[in-house]
């Protein structure tokens, strides 16, 4: 049985993939694991030149940490792109779907459940440290 975390960490991904999709973003794949590392969502932006973005979902739901932004530190960042590149030379998705072949970028989606509502930020073009 997932744990609680997991379990929220689940639906904010969910939260985040149903949002870049109603932007019109096309979600490839979810939980891509690379090696030790994950992607949380691998996704095409179709803004023009279209970019293959790979995801970062963070949720918060208590002010208690911090918020999810101060958390996503540069280690973070840096496995982030490590798994971009091995990905990228990889050519394909573990499930043997092709890549895309297009410019690539990282990003960062906050999912914070700390109001009355649900907010959505979408950091962009996470820079590599």
């Amino acid at each position: 049985m997932a744990t609680e975390r997991r379990r929220r960490g689940s639906e904010a991904e969910q939260l985040a993939a149903e949002h870049l999709a109603a932007r019109g973003w096309t979600v490839l794949a979810r939980n891509v694991a690379i090696g030790r590392d994950e992607i949380d969502l691998l996704c095409v932006d179709p803004e023009l030149p279209p970019e293959l973005v790979f995801v970062e979902v963070r949720s918060l739901r208590s002010a208690a940490f911090g918020a999810p932004e101060e958390r996503v530190d540069a280690a973070k960042v840096s496995r982030l792109y490590r798994s971009m590149a091995a990905l990228r030379a990889l050519g394909h998705l573990p499930d043997g779907a092709v890549l895309p072949s297009l410019p690539v970028r990282v990003d960062l989606l906050i999912v914070d459940g700390r109001g009355a509502s649900i907010e959505v930020r979408h950091l962009e073009r996470l820079m590599p440290p």
